[in-house]
């Protein structure tokens, strides 16, 4: 009978902990497409604003919404210490992202010639919104929202009811 060494628990805790970090970022994050959706749509086809204009507007607001989901509930166990600084990571890799997901807007819309409202939501919703939201992953979870020390980062999931999380770094 051969067991699993540390080593390999201690992946195999490591990659359940991502997939549900991801599970949980996934979730922020439909929610953040859905008001983004319907925000750029209402402006671009309700108020007929500029494509990239409304574009804009709609991610800003989905910035707004997907930072409290992200700081309270995907990221919660992150040092918060330095709150100031992680807003301003925030801002600053959610500015790129939107550049990146306006962009695709941009260059399909006004480069391309591909002017209606099924073209714009693909390059804005579908390719900018994939290839921005995982730069935003990559990044927040990098620069923006850091992991705590070890030690202190037992402590906190324990604290705030995740006993399953410790018991598998323990185990």
């Amino acid at each position: 009978m051969t067991t699993a060494t540390p080593a390999r628990r201690d992946l195999r805790a490591r990659l359940r902990g991502l997939m549900h970090e991801v599970m949980k970022f996934g979730t922020v994050g439909v929610f953040g497409v859905v008001v983004n959706f319907a925000v750029f749509n209402l402006c671009r086809h309700g108020f007929h604003w500029a494509p990239v204009r409304s574009g804009v507007l709609s991610t800003l607001v989905a910035i707004g919404i997907n930072y409290i989901g992200y700081r309270f509930w995907v990221y919660r166990d992150r040092d918060a210490a330095t709150r100031s600084r992680e807003i301003t990571l925030f801002l600053i890799f959610s500015g790129v992202g939107m550049v990146i997901e306006n962009g695709t807007l941009w260059i399909s819309h006004y480069t391309l010639g591909f002017e209606s409202g099924l073209a714009d939501n693909l390059a804005k919703n579908v390719i900018g919104l994939g290839l921005g939201t995982l730069f935003r992953f990559v990044s927040f979870r990098t620069w923006v929202f850091k992991a705590m020390p070890e030690m202190a980062g037992q402590q906190s999931r324990d604290a705030i009811g995740q006993p399953e999380m410790a018991l598998a770094e323990k185990s």
